[in-house]
């Protein structure tokens, strides 16, 4: 049966290991948790670490891409409609009737 571990005991045992005060083979007798789940707890803790610094409400560059690109496609939307309300017009103005 797996085990699962608070992120709170998650942290503390990543923190503990980076410290390298104690072995991951000691920390992993001392918790009861495999070594190799202490060394990726460990690594997860460092590479999210950045994360931590960055403002809240920054947008990442994908985010950023995202909207650029349905801003675009708004404008063009906008812009065919404006044609084709244009030429609605013209056709009434030319046939005296609706198109189709």
């Amino acid at each position: 049966m797996r085990k699962h571990h608070d992120k709170n005991l998650k942290a503390k045992i990543a923190i503990e290991a980076i410290k390298n005060e104690k072995t991951i083979q000691e920390l992993a007798a001392q918790y009861d948790v495999h070594p190799n789940q202490i060394a990726e707890w460990k690594k997860l803790l460092l590479e999210g670490a950045s994360d931590l610094f960055e403002r809240p409400n920054k947008k990442s560059e994908k985010e950023r891409d995202a909207e650029q690109k349905v801003d675009q496609l708004l404008k063009t939307v906008g812009q065919l409609t404006i044609d084709n309300d244009f030429l609605k017009k013209k056709y009434r103005q030319l046939y005296g009737k609706e198109p189709f």
